[in-house]
């Protein structure tokens, strides 16, 4: 298989991942139960987690190695600016959590049904990012990625993405949308990712001299949404355990992938 189909498969594979748990709008009968979003949402945090760590630090450590002692500044410099720059998007765009009744950003007038989408669309910018930054290094050949380490992050996100799609497509139905309607919400939450990964392949002389710190900076931007929405989603009372096994799950998941697979 060429490098070509590698990253063709790579960009779509994620996007494929969203559109399918989507779908699950036209299987399911009325709203998801409670404690199964919480699972679906703390399986997405662990894998985001792991491919964090996995796939995105510990790959910008290594590739900063020359550095000697100063290997970690690339990848803490990386880490820190994609914090920052989700903080940005936070506050710059109108969004609406699940579970939340009150919408976060500057005021807007738009619907509740499309402030979800943007909240799911904006912690899906650095997993687009995330698979181009990888994709970019294995086409460039100098940044010791091989096609299957890129391919375990691309199903590790598109796996997380399966719920993703669902927790928001069933919502939109059950709110009142149709079930087309509610499907092409959830599919267009994710088309930010492969759009993401398009545009950074766009940018690959300028993304691969500077990969330690993309792969630090995609890393910091989904552990920001990782703590910021996801673990208090999953954390949403009554309590249970059902978002912390399931987070420990997908955690496992994506870690056996990147180990398998890498």
């Amino acid at each position: 298989m060429t490098n070509a189909v590698h990253v063709t498969a790579g960009i779509l594979i994620p996007f494929l991942g969203t559109s399918l748990g989507a779908a699950c709008v036209f299987f399911m009968k009325g709203s998801m139960r409670e404690n199964v979003q919480k699972s679906l949402t703390g399986f997405a945090a662990g894998v985001m987690v792991a491919a964090s760590v996995w796939s995105l630090l510990i790959p910008a450590i290594d590739l900063a190695a020359h550095y000697g002692r100063g290997a970690v500044v690339p990848s803490v410099a990386g880490f820190w600016l994609g914090i920052l720059f989700l903080l940005l998007l936070d506050h710059a765009i109108p969004h609406l959590h699940q579970f939340s009744e009150e919408a976060e950003g500057p005021r807007s007038r738009l619907a509740r049904t499309t402030m979800m989408v943007l909240a799911v669309t904006i912690h899906n910018v650095p997993e687009g990012m995330a698979v181009g930054v990888v994709y970019a290094g294995l086409l460039a050949g100098t940044a010791n990625i091989t096609p299957m380490s890129a391919l375990a992050l691309a199903v590790g996100i598109a796996i997380q993405n399966f719920p993703e799609g669902a927790i928001i497509s069933m919502p939109l139905h059950a709110e009142g949308q149709s079930k087309w309607k509610a499907f092409a919400g959830g599919v267009l939450s994710g088309a930010v990712e492969p759009l993401g990964a398009a545009g950074t392949l766009l940018a690959i002389g300028l993304v691969v001299p500077a990969m330690p710190y993309l792969l630090s900076f995609a890393a910091g931007a989904m552990i920001y949404v990782v703590v910021e929405e996801l673990i208090p989603e999953m954390s949403q009372p009554p309590h249970s355990d059902y978002g912390t096994l399931s987070f420990a799950l997908g955690f496992s998941v994506m870690m056996a992938l990147d180990v398998v697979l890498g």
